[in-house]
């Protein structure tokens, strides 16, 4: 709203309105702001109202003591990234829209999984089956509409694979459909599975969301697109925006939410965060680099996948318990120092993410 309002008014505003560096800080601030005022309030009502997390059965013993504390907390954060992008992003962007709906969709999708869990007081809420299939649903849908803003756009690399580190691509026709949908649920489901220890899946998103500021911010601008030698998308300096509004809120959640958890983000969180980050890296070609950057959240997700797989195989078990975070705390690990060391490696590898773009 307030970009629009320079539009119009940009002969009497300063022009640092129309920078998307200057709107990208001021959207993470303020949304920073936001969060630390409403996720207090949102913690007593929750209290007031009885609305706590149901640990599930069969996980570590310690964390019985986490049972009803305060969640689904994404819906705060979520909420106040929408309203920090209407304030500061280019609403009218198209990519800026694909991501508030893979927001409200990937929020109000967990918003019925936590639903179901607190309603039923059971850690099952809705059907694996139920929810790929709505996911799946969601990225066809985020996968057509960048299909007709890109030949908009006289984009020619609609179906291309591009490869971090070189400057090769690869046209996959057709399979970049699948693909494309497998690493937006993907996403969605890593982030998922991760949110298992405080503050442990929030603080790895904030990594993997800083790079993806940067990368889209770089993708945005011409002149930084041509000399690292990655596709130019118009219009792709306002996914920034919204993703420091992100940033912004997560950081302000995380102040609540690091150890001892006084709130936590549920699956309404971890979807909308999980949805987001994958349509992002779909809408500016960057895919492989949301696997590395994410790569945290690929161990824990490949963890559960050859966990189930060894023990239907040969009825055995390769970690103590999946996903990997719960194999650290039974192998004696506390939990602020599984969560640290996470963090760490989370942090090492962003780091690494962005000198890629050098080298590339």
């Amino acid at each position: 709203m307030l970009y629009l309002a320079y539009l119009s008014l940009s002969n009497k505003l300063p022009a640092m309105f129309g920078y998307i560096s200057f709107r990208a800080i001021s959207a993470a601030l303020s949304a920073f702001v936001l969060v630390m005022i409403f996720t207090p309030v949102f913690i007593k009502l929750s209290n007031r109202k009885r609305i706590g997390q149901v640990v599930r059965d069969d996980g570590p013993a310690m964390h019985a003591s986490k049972s009803g504390t305060p969640t689904m907390g994404g819906v705060v954060f979520s909420l106040v990234t929408i309203f920090s992008s209407f304030l500061w992003s280019n609403i009218t962007n198209r990519f800026v829209l694909l991501l508030m709906l893979a927001t409200v969709f990937g929020a109000g999708l967990g918003f019925l999984d936590d639903y179901r869990k607190i309603y039923r007081k059971t850690s099952k809420g809705i059907s694996a089956k139920a929810r790929l299939m709505a996911e799946t649903l969601f990225a066809v849908f985020v996968l057509l509409s960048l299909q007709k803003i890109y030949a908009a756009n006289h984009f020619s690399y609609i179906t291309n694979l591009f490869f971090p580190i070189t400057k090769l691509s690869v046209d996959l026709g057709f399979f970049y459909f699948v693909f494309g949908a497998f690493v937006i649920v993907g996403s969605a489901n890593a982030v998922n599975l991760t949110d298992g220890l405080d503050g442990l899946a929030t603080g790895l998103s904030l990594a993997v969301i800083l790079v993806f500021v940067a990368a889209s911010y770089l993708a945005g601008n011409l002149n930084f697109a041509t000399y690292l030698h990655i596709p130019h998308i118009i219009g792709a300096g306002e996914i920034a925006i919204y993703l420091a509004a992100f940033f912004g809120s997560l950081l302000g959640f995380l102040w609540y939410n690091c150890y001892p958890a006084e709130i936590f983000m549920g699956d309404t969180g971890s979807l909308a965060i999980g949805t987001v980050m994958g349509t992002a890296a779909v809408i500016i070609k960057d895919e492989l680099l949301l696997a590395i950057v994410g790569s945290v959240f690929v161990m824990e997700t490949l963890s559960v996948i050859l966990q189930v797989s060894n023990f239907k195989l040969r009825g055995k078990r390769i970690f103590l318990m999946a996903p990997l975070h719960h194999h650290f705390e039974l192998k004696g690990w506390k939990e602020p120092k599984v969560i640290v060391r996470f963090w760490i490696i989370g942090l090492i590898i962003a780091i690494f993410s962005l000198v890629m773009f050098k080298i590339r």
